[in-house]
């Protein structure tokens, strides 16, 4: 692509944004950098592009006399594909791409990419570990929090880019291909943003959308969406199950990881008690990235060591301390209520339980049913509190308080738990009533109990 001499919008000005902005800048391109938040920091926003930048930038109501003048857009994950702006720019004929598909357009190297509603933290992180034990060039990039565009001027004809996928990146690629993908699951998510489970379901399927018959896709066999899905796939599939012994593809069994390639031949990749992760969630999260890797030609070897020293990722099922008896765990990670069961079901003691949080249009009754006696009190708080609650009554169960504040949360559930119980931080509901992120949520938690 060139953009030498183009006028480029950069829609959304979050770290994608800013990165986007910035390769654009090196590529020649005049740019225009929009952000409907008109309480940003325009001085911080240019402290960040750097003092050669010479963008414009551009905060609150959109400025309609700008349409005429854009040869491209870049829509930053954030924002929203159907916005009435965005309608607009598609029917005057404006080429209109995302992040990660101008990343891909200007970086070089190889793309393993991980897409799915939970567990590609957790799966990216470790993929990337395998890689870095493997090979000299490796990115670890995308919805882990480092843009791709910000290391696409590092990348060279022998890297590997190993990239974490949100639906709403994948929404706007166009030739994006990686050489491996993987898909870990499809559960109900950010229904607020794609309006229907058939809309996002679409958007995390479009990771495969490119690929070629010397592609290769992993996927879930025990997801009855992905095993459909998998039948239509160009790409060759390679399957994992935490439920049964498959004819080719990873699969647990009686404690064990193993692995079976076409022929039949068997490998052991590790016994369960050797890794460091807690969950059967999380040894699906090591099949996948292991998957993925054997795909990609690593050594068994290098994947049998990495993953047996992998410690897993901040704030999921994040082990904090241990006061009074009392441990303590940060999953503010369970941004959504499949998420949320996983860490439930990790727990292995009495648990006292934070949960609520900003609205996604979640359904609740789920996870409340997956307490199964092993949530003693379950500690409200947040925009949702008051539905989770009258779901919670729906479901049987009445053993709930409500918080005020967050740190008025946590020291009520270090009240109500006893020596030998658990405190769990897995609030099901996205940060963004009270926080601006995840991060900032199981920071602010693991402060508060450290200071316990």
């Amino acid at each position: 692509m060139d953009t030498a001499g183009k006028e480029v919008l950069v829609f959304g000005l979050g770290i994608s944004g800013i990165g986007a902005g910035s390769l654009l800048e090196k590529r020649g391109a005049r740019v225009v950098l929009y952000d409907g938040n008109e309480k940003l920091d325009k001085d911080k926003i240019r402290e960040q592009l750097g003092e050669d930048s010479s963008a414009r930038i551009i905060t609150g109501p959109f400025p309609e006399e700008l349409l005429g003048e854009l040869d491209l857009v870049v829509l930053s994950p954030g924002v929203p594909t159907d916005l009435p702006v965005i309608e607009k720019m598609r029917e005057m004929g404006i080429e209109i791409i995302g992040e990660i598909e101008l990343a891909y357009l200007f970086g070089r190297g190889e793309i393993l990419a991980i897409t799915g509603t939970n567990g590609k933290t957790t799966t990216t992180s470790l993929l990337g570990e395998i890689a870095k034990n493997a090979f000299d060039s490796v990115f670890v990039v995308g919805n882990i929090g480092n843009p791709y565009t910000a290391v696409v001027d590092q990348t060279r004809d022998d890297s590997v880019i190993v990239a974490e996928m949100s639906s709403f990146q994948l929404e706007s690629i166009v030739t994006f291909r990686p050489r491996v993908s993987a898909i870990l699951n499809l559960t109900p998510d950010h229904l607020n943003r794609h309006h229907t489970m058939e809309a996002y379901i679409q958007a995390k399927e479009n990771i495969t959308r490119n690929q070629t018959e010397e592609d290769f896709c992993v996927l879930n066999y025990e997801d009855e969406v992905l095993r459909k899905f998998g039948e239509s796939l160009r790409a060759q599939v390679i399957w994992f199950s935490s439920a049964r012994k498959l004819e080719a593809g990873i699969y647990l069994e009686d404690g064990h990881i193993i692995y079976r390639g076409a022929k039949g031949a068997e490998e052991l990749l590790c016994s369960v008690d050797e890794l460091q992760l807690l969950g059967t969630h999380n040894y699906e999260n090591v099949m996948a990235a292991s998957a993925m890797a054997i795909a990609y030609g690593v050594p068994m070897d290098v994947i049998r060591d990495t993953v047996k020293a992998f410690r897993g990722v901040e704030h999921r099922i994040e082990f904090v301390a241990e006061k009074g008896g009392v441990a303590y765990y940060n999953d503010s990670k369970g941004t959504n209520p499949d998420a949320a069961i996983k860490a439930v079901q990790a727990m292995k003691r009495p648990t006292v339980l934070i949960g609520g949080g900003y609205d996604k249009q979640s359904d609740y009754r789920e996870w409340i049913e997956s307490f199964g006696g092993k949530v003693k009190l379950l500690v409200l708080l947040g925009a949702t509190k008051e539905k989770i609650a009258a779901q919670a009554k729906e479901c049987g169960f009445t053993d709930y308080v409500f918080a005020d504040s967050f740190d008025e949360a946590v020291q009520r559930a270090a009240s109500a738990a006893a020596p030998g119980d658990a405190v769990l931080l897995s609030p099901a509901c996205a940060s963004w009533d009270m926080f601006r992120s995840y991060e900032e949520r199981g920071d602010k938690f693991k402060e508060i109990v450290n200071s316990l």
